[in-house]
This record gives C-alpha cells, structure tokens and sequence, in this order.
C-alpha cells in the first residue's frame, strides 16, 4: 500500500494532537462500531452506547475483501469529515444507492458530529484513522501508537452518539503487528486498500476515473478522500465511477469482518 506523504493540511490536525490524553487505558473503553457483519449497518438507534460492553475481538489481518462477493467493490473514503466535501459524497453516495466505509479523523469527527451522525444514519459505516494522521505510526512507540488508535475511537464514538467504528486504518498504510493486534482486540478490522484513486494528489478527475478503472483487478477495496484540501475532483470522479460500475454489474459492499 502507498504511503503518502506531504500533506501540510496535516499539520493543523497534529497541533490538535499535542492536547490528546496519554492514559490510553483510560479509553479502552470505547470499542468496535455496533454493526451487523456481512449485510446492512445497524440503525442509529440501536448503535451500542460509550460504556457499553466491549465488542468481541475481530481478525487482526488486513482486510482487502467486500462482503459482497468476488463482484464487488468496497468505497472507502478517508480523512473527514470535512463540512464542504464530505455532504457533497453523501449526496452522490444517496443518489447512487451505494453505501460505503468513512475512515475519520479524531479531531474532524469532534469538529463536525453533525457530520459524523449524517454518515451513520445513513448507513454508511465508521472506520479509526487515528487522530493525527502520523504517517510513520510504525516508527513510534507502542504507547503512542495506542494513544493515536484509541483516543479517535473514543472521539469518533462521542462524535456519532455512541456508534463506533468497526475498522481501524493505518495512515499511508502504517500499520505494525501492535497496532493491529490492538485495534482487533477493540472490535475494529484492520483495513487495507488495493485500488489508490491518487485523488489526493488532484491530478484531474479524468486522470482519477482511469486510475481507479487501470486497478480494479487488483481488488475491491478502493481509495478515495473527502478531506485535506480541495476535493471537487474527487466528487466529479465518483459521480462518473458509480454508474460505471454499476453498470460493469459491479455490487456495492462493506470490507468483510
């Protein structure tokens, strides 16, 4: 997986971090998203609630597979929830009929909880991407990887009433056996990618449509983001890839749990 680099929107996010408590024993408490495997989302009102019991421990491996069978593409969109782009992606998701995967940042669930509800009432599904974005997460301590993992599961989980995310990804793919082990252990699949849409770098949305048509072979999870700067590229790709791809007979799932 591509680790990417240079993403001075980043800096904001890591100021924000300087305050996130160390006791991360603290937020075990918080654990995996009240979700139903291998189908539909669990309703906002039925999501499990801070404080209750702990979600049983999941696989630490790196999911790659839809839950929909070997047709199918997972969306998964990192980085928000952003208040300009990430309505724009809820409407075409809405328009589309395609639910997807929304991998948050602490301090951008905290910043927009309105965001963060909006997602899940829709059925769309929360994923950890820890709070400061630290793309050498697997350069640093355990303990710090910990206070990145669990902390944004705590914001996201207060951010959302009380849903919780049921994945965990690694920034620029960071992930280490720890860091795995301790999201699995918190209800929260480690999720990879195998289709990288380069939206990030803004290269055109003509240029996003062909990336991701170029790498559907390499597998059903694809790679798109809805915050860090300008994402109006983004919107117009996905605005041409969902109906291309329902067109292709491509089936819409979750990463499998």
């Amino acid at each position: 997986m591509a680790r990417h680099g240079g993403r001075g929107w980043y800096g904001r996010v890591l100021a924000a971090a300087v305050g996130v408590t160390a006791v991360a024993a603290a937020t075990s408490v918080w654990t995996a998203q009240a979700g139903q495997p291998g189908g539909g989302s669990a309703a906002p009102g039925s999501a499990a609630r801070p404080g209750a019991s702990q979600a049983a421990p999941v696989s630490a491996t790196i999911v790659h597979a839809s839950d929909r069978g070997a047709h199918a593409v997972n969306i998964t969109i990192d980085d928000g929830p952003d208040p300009v782009w990430t309505p724009q992606v809820l409407r075409l998701l809405r328009d589309n009929g395609v639910k997807a995967t929304f991998c948050m940042v602490g301090p951008q669930a905290q910043a927009h909880p309105e965001l963060v509800r909006q997602v899940v009432a829709a059925g769309h599904r929360l994923c950890d991407h820890t709070v400061a974005h630290d793309t050498a997460m697997d350069h640093k301590s355990p303990a710090y990887q910990a206070r990145q993992i669990l902390d944004a599961e705590r914001q996201i989980t207060q951010a959302s009433g009380g849903v919780r995310p049921l994945y965990y990804r690694a920034p620029g793919g960071a992930f280490t056996p720890y860091s795995r082990k301790l999201a699995a252990s918190h209800g929260m699949r480690p999720l990879g990618w195998n289709v990288d849409s380069k939206d990030f770098e803004r290269p055109g949305s003509e240029t996003v449509v062909a990336t991701v048509k170029s790498q559907l072979a390499n597998g059903p999870t694809i790679l798109f983001h809805d915050a860090g700067g300008d994402r109006s590229q983004t919107v117009q790709a996905l605005r041409t890839l969902l109906p291309w791809l329902k067109q292709q007979g491509y089936a819409f799932g979750f990463p499998v749990r």
